[in-house]
């Protein structure tokens, strides 16, 4: 049972969210429960519609916004930020399982973007205090000064999710994905 409300329909949420909620029913074809969690604040959901969509103009392909997705969820231990971003992966960035599974494990069987996910990881475990040879091996496979940036973006916005997900007891809407173990 979730601890936050769960508007059931848009038309259920407060009425300064609904033109966000339909467009993303039309983006998506539905309204996943997260959103519909997030919509009980309106600033709330601005706020994370406004920096998922930077996020998603920034330079990573959606691809690698993916496999740091499937990292920060498993290292926070958040089944609903498992579920969406593997059903994701798979459907839309055509992720293979093998892809999903190194990923949830903080890296990739992607040479370029293991890099990424791995500095990502490092971000969420070490909290950001990350040391310089970590920055430097990011910055090895090519990735540059904003191109990081657009990496901890990523980090914050699934980290956000993450702990709505957590906090709220989201209902999974999405093919059920469990943690390999819990966040510490």
């Amino acid at each position: 049972m979730t601890r936050i409300h769960t508007p059931a329909t848009v038309a259920d949420a407060p009425s300064s969210t609904h033109a966000a909620l339909k467009a993303v029913e039309r983006q998506l074809g539905l309204v996943p429960n997260l959103f519909r969690v997030v919509a009980n604040s309106p600033a709330a959901l601005t706020g994370y519609l406004q920096l998922s969509a930077a996020a998603s103009q920034g330079a990573l392909d959606a691809a690698t916004r993916e496999r740091i997705a499937l990292a920060v969820a498993e290292l926070n231990g958040c089944g609903y930020c498992l579920s969406a971003p593997t059903y994701l992966g798979r459907n839309v960035a055509r992720l293979d399982d093998a892809e999903i599974t190194a990923n949830r494990q903080g890296a990739s069987n992607d040479p370029t973007a293991d890099a990424a996910v791995r500095f990502a990881a490092a971000v969420v475990r070490q909290r950001g205090q990350v040391s310089h040879e970590q920055l430097q091996a990011v910055r090895s496979a090519g990735y540059s000064d904003a191109q990081v940036l657009d990496i901890l973006l990523v980090v914050a916005l699934n980290t956000f999710t993450n702990y709505v997900n957590e906090v709220a007891q989201t209902e999974i809407d999405f093919p059920v994905v469990e943690p390999l173990r819990r966040a510490a």
